[in-house]
């Protein structure tokens, strides 16, 4: 189970060139920015809708942030879109203005073949520092960009200034985050093949399976962490708290809930990551979800101090209001959790819930 499971994260560092305002969500300024430059630096047919294009099968633009499922899919084949393969992650601060010369940064999680595309990333990200972001157009200098392992020891990958990127940082491994070992290396992949090659296939979930089984080849070394084992968190751990850093909208019986009982956060949690499994790693997630789901019942909820952060955004290109509110605050979780501690250790990467790619849904566990 998810033996082929590899996301990375990386810590992008700009630095505001003029008066820079976002909205009280920073995310939504992010993803929408970073979307809308995104497509202009890769689209070939330029002014064509691209569930319409003859290239979406093919398009890096259509597979990162569109998404649809392969045409031979055997999972959510009724589905318009899949989960989108990255995450971004805002600012981690109230403050919603910064003047010129102050730097601060977000993150990007990519999740398994959407990390060839890193690349692609960081020249849109430039680029968007370019055009501007947030209310009034603010521009940026992309600074550095870090990759950031599983012991938060991060990795210079990019600087501005050389305008060069190193191929040599951190891939995180779901089987390092639960098994017990004494390697205290996380692994430092080399990516040696192009970001995008002509002949790509996007057409088949299992294409990057041979890619994914090369990369946990690759020699181990650079960087010293300890691996985060979930085994002797599942021995010696039964109560949990989860704060919720970002806004959680988890789905449950077909509507959005202000209630985070733990059956319906690992309901969510078990989709997503099976999905990003299945559609961007090559592997299929063989679990009884049922049975796991039943035994998530039995979970009890502990202390609670959770509120409602009701959000609305824009969209342009659907040309409405779109309300993107969740649950923000902190809930403790008691009981047999042993089976649990690697989906919401992953989860604390991938995120859970709707609105992922804008950074919702992100939370840290305390045992």
């Amino acid at each position: 189970m998810l033996k082929i499971f590899r996301m990375a994260k990386f810590r992008f560092t700009i630095c505001a060139k003029d008066h820079i305002r976002f909205p009280a969500y920073k995310g939504s300024a992010f993803r929408g920015g970073f979307g809308y430059a995104f497509k202009r630096v890769v689209c070939v047919i330029k002014g064509k809708a691209c569930d319409e294009c003859l290239l979406k099968q093919k398009c890096i633009y259509s597979y990162i942030f569109e998404t649809p499922p392969p045409e031979d899919t055997e999972m959510l084949r009724l589905y318009p879109k899949v989960p989108h393969p990255f995450v971004i992650e805002p600012p981690n601060t109230e403050k919603q203005s910064f003047e010129p010369g102050e730097e601060f940064a977000f993150h990007v999680i990519l999740i398994g073949q959407a990390i060839d595309y890193l690349p692609y990333f960081i020249y849109t990200f430039t680029e968007l520092g370019k055009q501007g972001i947030g209310q009034g157009r603010g521009k940026y200098d992309l600074i550095q960009v870090e990759g950031i392992g599983l012991g938060n020891e991060a990795v210079p990958i990019y600087q501005n200034t050389t305008q060069t990127l190193t191929n040599h940082y951190p891939i995180i491994h779901a089987h390092q985050m639960g098994i017990n070992s004494q390697d205290t290396h996380n692994e430092v992949i080399s990516q040696s093949n192009p970001p995008y090659q002509g002949g790509h296939q996007f057409n088949s979930p299992y294409r990057s399976t041979e890619r994914s089984r090369r990369s946990q080849e690759e020699t181990k070394g650079g960087v010293n962490a300890p691996q985060q084992d979930c085994s002797q968190e599942n021995n010696h751990n039964n109560t949990i708290t989860i704060s919720l850093l970002t806004p959680l909208r988890l789905r449950f019986d077909g509507h959005i809930t202000d209630k985070i009982e733990f059956h319906v956060l690992i309901r969510n949690l078990l989709r997503r990551i099976s999905s990003l499994s299945y559609f961007h790693c090559g592997e299929k997630v063989e679990i009884d979800f049922k049975g796991l789901i039943e035994k998530a019942r039995a979970v009890r909820q502990g202390a609670s101090d959770i509120h409602w952060f009701d959000w609305k955004r824009y969209s342009t290109r659907q040309e409405e209001w779109m309300s993107l509110g969740g649950v923000t605050g902190t809930v403790s979780y008691e009981g047999d959790l042993s089976e649990f501690m690697l989906f919401l250790r992953l989860g604390e990467y991938v995120h859970v819930g709707k609105g992922t790619s804008f950074g919702l849904g992100r939370y840290s566990i305390t045992v």
